[in-house]
């Protein structure tokens, strides 16, 4: 049995500025999102002529208010519209944790199609380039969960299972930790590889929305629901694994159509 080792979700602190590991997390991934897209654009100029790092870095500042506010936005929605009722200040204490990963995707795809028509560049080109860049983000998103000591899993019985003391005082799955190898490690190897090589326009994004829905969904078995929310479904299905069905489904129908 493991035991949460309560890190302090503040990174640094001067006087009365805070930097929180949560947010750094998202810098983090931004960050390292850019770095791997100019490796890959210096890597195939020719493959990727429509880009530049350049617009990619004007791109990525853009895409940050999508997935703060379009993540912010859909967490309270989805998860606790009753929160945002009482008291709509909740909206704004993103320090807090609170980030849909749904709504965050709706946000950037909102940006990705505004950007891509001021810019004259091919939506789908442009999604499939940025698919693999994802789940860096993700990865590091999740980690700042962990970090944040929320979203842990359910009870269990494996030797693995970790105590989270500000819960209660009974093993549960570390399924942040579950997220951070899945939708992080795992996906980017996926879609790094399977996008090194010219795919049919929009196979490779129907990779991303196939593999995170089906990483999502297996997770959430083990992932403690949402108070709010709670189970759909026969009393079994989660918040996060309704949102994900469509997500599979419609990563499915891309992959099939684009190579058809």
């Amino acid at each position: 049995m493991l035991h949460y080792p309560n890190i302090n979700p503040i990174l640094l602190q001067i006087g009365a500025f805070k930097i929180y590991w949560y947010g750094f997390m998202y810098l983090a991934g931004l960050a390292g999102a850019w770095f791997l897209a100019r490796y890959r654009i210096l890597q195939n100029a020719s493959r990727y002529d429509f880009l530049s790092a350049d617009l990619l870095g004007d791109f990525l500042l853009c895409c940050m208010f999508g997935v703060v506010i379009g993540g912010r936005v859909g967490h309270i929605l989805f998860y606790d519209f009753a929160a945002f009722l009482n008291n709509p200040l909740v909206l704004f204490k993103t320090w807090q944790g609170g980030m849909s990963f749904h709504g965050g995707l709706i946000g950037v795809m909102l940006v990705c199609f505004i950007f891509a028509r001021k810019k004259k560049l091919d939506f789908a080109l442009f999604c499939d380039f940025l698919a693999p860049l994802a789940p860096i983000g993700l990865g590091l998103g999740r980690l700042g969960n962990f970090i944040n000591g929320e979203l842990w899993g359910r009870v269990t019985t494996m030797p693995w299972g970790m105590v989270f003391p500000h819960v209660d005082f009974l093993p549960r799955h570390p399924s942040q930790l579950y997220e951070v190898f899945l939708e992080g490690i795992c996906l980017f190897v996926i879609l790094w590889i399977y996008s090194a090589k010219p795919r049919p326009r929009w196979a490779v994004s129907g990779m991303f929305l196939l593999f995170y829905g089906i990483f999502r969904f297996l997770v959430e078995f083990v992932r403690e629901p949402e108070v709010a929310s709670g189970f759909f479904g026969l009393d079994w299905m989660t918040m996060g694994q309704l949102l994900s069905v469509p997500m599979i489904l419609v990563g499915a129908w891309l992959v099939i159509k684009s190579y058809r």
